[in-house]
């Protein structure tokens, strides 16, 4: 099987570097990005496996679009922002069979490559767990959870290969309904990001968790608002997680145990943007809530004030960057709530 990954970024290179074990695998990503790999190789660690090195000659690495040419399979994996980029980067190249699956944040990414790809089968995909690059070439995955993708007969064969790279993959029907509620995780993003503190820790604070908590009640109402169901993905519903995430620090963590098993270097996406100086995906989460909620008339105070905390960060450099405490950025974001 051959693969391309395009967009090889922390996910991208975490993907393809554990699927170059059973498929020929192609990394499409920024040239310093790929000098790099061409030099070091990848190193992936955590997830609860083995370290797995992968030497630079294991895959193929690439700058352009036409690297994907041949590929049965192309995993696309750039930030929202870049989507309509990939696909018009991709039309003239991807092979007449080709599947295209979006593993990225959002909502809206499998829908834009449908259509700049029209004719294309394109699928949706879901990773629920982070990855950073802690180094040049080493990629950590911090959390645990299952990847899933679209069912089907085009997605049968990736979804095997997956599971043979040590992958842990399932075929969902209700792929819509897993966007909406991996939205109502990655608000946390937003969190993690301005706390400046490892996912473990600023979860385990009950000050955070109710910004968290603000920030879900928005999204639910406006999922109500537009009848959409967000599916179950854990062990509690997520029209009740506002209350979990409410609860008192020693509650919270018998409940939800599964929530707070993340290891140490674990940290948003977001984060990791902020820290390198690059634009981030607010858009796409708080972003997508104040859209989807305007409208049907509804206001979201809580995360239109994040989104607006998190484009300050974004102009400033890494080193001037405010750490906000759980407390101050509880009183910001229920100050926005009442005056909104």
């Amino acid at each position: 099987m051959k693969i391309a990954v395009f967009g090889a970024g922390s996910i991208g290179c975490h993907l393809g570097g554990m699927l170059a074990e059973v498929a020929d695998v192609t990394l499409v990503g920024r040239p310093a990005a790929m000098d790099a790999l061409r030099s070091r190789g990848l190193l992936l660690t955590g997830g609860g496996r083995a370290e797995r090195r992968v030497a630079p000659a294991e895959v193929r690495l690439a700058t352009r679009a036409e690297a994907a040419a041949g590929a049965d399979y192309v995993l696309v994996t750039v930030k929202s922002a870049a989507t309509e980029q990939a696909a018009r980067e991709l039309a003239g190249h991807l092979a007449p069979g080709a599947t295209v699956v979006s593993f990225q944040n959002g909502l809206r990414n499998p829908g834009l490559l449908r259509e700049g790809l029209p004719g294309r089968t394109v699928l949706a995909g879901m990773v629920p767990y982070n990855v950073v690059q802690a180094a040049p070439g080493v990629f950590h995955q911090g959390t645990a959870g299952v990847l899933m993708v679209d069912g089907g007969e085009r997605s049968a064969p990736l979804v095997v290969a997956m599971a043979q790279a040590g992958l842990d993959v399932e075929q969902r029907d209700d792929m819509a309904d897993v966007q909406h509620a991996k939205l109502l995780m990655n608000l946390n993003n937003a969190i993690n990001a301005l706390s400046g503190l490892p996912l473990k820790d600023q979860l385990g604070q009950r000050s955070y968790r109710a910004c968290l908590a603000l920030c879900q009640r928005e999204a639910l109402g406006a999922f109500r608002a537009a009848n959409l169901a967000p599916a179950r993905l854990g062990p509690v519903p997520p029209g009740l997680m506002p209350l979990v995430l409410r609860l008192p620090d020693w509650l919270f963590r018998r409940l939800a145990a599964a929530t707070l098993r993340v290891d140490d270097q674990a940290r948003s996406s977001m984060w990791d943007d902020l820290k390198r100086g690059r634009p981030t995906e607010i858009d796409t989460l708080q972003g997508e809530v104040a859209v989807l909620a305007g409208r049907h008339g509804m206001r979201t105070p809580a995360n239109s004030r994040l989104m607006e905390l998190v484009l300050q960060a974004e102009s400033r450099r890494s080193g001037e960057m405010r750490r906000w405490s759980g407390a101050d950025l509880l009183a910001e974001l229920t100050a926005a709530t009442k005056s909104g």
